[in-house]
């Protein structure tokens, strides 16, 4: 190789390194990119001489180039931040999102909800997600994700659980409607909601019939009753308790239960009275009503009715899965975030706006939930920062330098010995 295959060489490397500070500098200016993953410069030499033919040896060398940039899909550090919205990924896997070029990934978490309630990117691309059905359950149907409406309608109460103590030393009682207070041994009462979310006071009255058995009566103010009288209190429901010799619920036995309301409620609601896992019905008395010789009281009840509600609040799990919070108590479950993987992250092409698409050397993303199958969990309220490290970067940029300045000395020194070549003649 003459003198002039030295300039050669010589351009050979100061093209590759400029490249491949070009690639150095990429990742610097990146440092602060949310999701953004650094990349590195690959170099090869270029197809060298031989001086002895195909049998091989001595051989001289054309150069250096740029061969590959290859992108590092290490975990960058997760930022807490107080953004319902803002999710991370610690682990596998990418968000997956419906783009202006076809279906698009990312690391970047940082979404929000447009005005349609939509979760869409800051560029206003939808993420793409499972829906929940209208019980609540995640299907495997995937599609945006959305709010819908901002209120919840009103539950009508199907069942009402209550667990308490019943005096087993009280006397018998025969229980009269018309004088529900002297005609009882205990009573309680708790709140239910009719079929449009009104709020109705029910009065529960328990007498002792007798021995280890008792009855309960439900009383609703006359005011609230379809046909009260304002006066007097109306019976809508009525059962039997039966207790075993050890004090614990043997059966129980509903009698009536229609439940009717004035002001525009449905008539004949029903309403069962749970008082636990009976005998009969396989339980062993501990999760239910007892009848033991202590003061008769309520440890705990509840029922399934709400009034109409509006969404005060959005929250997301470990499993990406987002919840509505209503201002009537409910919480509703919406959609799960959808998690991509490939079986080449390095294969993925960058489309700019921390978005990529998949190629023929990525292969085809395998769309699934969180944390399943080797995808990453998703985090709430965080932010994957750039995986850049800057201190690392700061010294490949220096060995660029070095390099590029060393490949600028190959160029000059074949100058200077052309010159002397050319001075020969002088």
């Amino acid at each position: 190789m003459s003198i002039l295959g030295a300039f050669n060489v010589g351009v050979t490397g100061l093209n590759s390194i400029g490249g491949g500070m070009s690639v150095i500098a990429d990742n610097i200016s990146n440092a602060g990119t949310s999701g953004f993953k650094s990349s590195r410069p690959e170099f090869q030499d270029v197809l060298a001489s031989s001086l002895k033919g195909i049998d091989g040896g001595d051989q001289i060398g054309a150069g250096t180039k740029l061969a590959h940039i290859k992108p590092m899909f290490t975990q960058g550090s997760l930022v807490r931040t107080e953004q319902v919205t803002d999710l991370s990924i610690n682990g596998n896997g990418f968000f997956v999102l419906d783009s202006a070029f076809g279906r698009g990934y990312t690391r970047d978490g940082g979404f929000i909800f447009n005005k349609e309630g939509q979760l869409i990117t800051g560029d206003g691309y939808p993420v793409l997600g499972f829906a929940a059905d209208e019980t609540g359950k995640i299907t495997s149907k995937i599609g945006e994700i959305k709010l819908g409406g901002t209120t919840v309608a009103a539950k009508a109460t199907g069942n009402a659980r209550i667990q308490m103590n019943l005096d087993s030393r009280a006397d018998v009682q025969k229980f009269d409607v018309a004088n529900p207070m002297k005609t009882s041994n205990f009573n309680t009462g708790m709140m239910v909601y009719d079929n449009i979310g009104t709020a109705r006071l029910v009065t529960i009255y328990f007498n002792k019939a007798e021995e280890n058995k008792w009855e309960y009566h439900v009383l609703v103010k006359g005011t609230d009753a379809a046909k009260g009288d304002g006066k007097k209190d109306v019976e809508m429901g009525t059962g039997l308790l039966e207790f075993s010799d050890k004090g614990v619920l043997k059966k129980e036995t509903t009698k009536s239960s229609a439940f009717s309301f004035n002001k525009g409620a449905a008539p004949d609601q029903k309403m069962e009275f749970d008082f636990g896992i009976s005998l009969e019905e396989g339980g062993n008395g501990l999760d239910a009503t007892t009848q033991y010789g202590s003061d008769s009281s309520v440890s705990r009840h509840t029922q399934d009715g709400a009034s109409a509600g509006t969404l005060s609040s959005l929250s997301f799990n470990d499993k990406g899965v987002l919840s509505a919070v209503y201002n009537n108590g409910e919480v509703r479950d919406i959609a799960q975030i959808a998690i991509a993987k490939f079986e080449n992250n390095e294969g993925l092409f960058k489309m700019g706006k921390n978005l990529y698409k998949e190629t023929r050397k990525s292969g085809q993303g395998a769309v699934g939930k969180p944390n399943e199958h080797g995808r990453g969990e998703v985090l709430s309220k965080s932010i994957e920062e750039s995986n850049v490290d800057i201190a690392h970067e700061f010294v490949n940029l220096m060995k660029a330098q070095r390099n590029f300045t060393a490949n600028t000395r190959t160029i000059t020194t074949a100058d200077q010995m052309l010159q002397e070549i050319l001075n020969i003649k002088r």
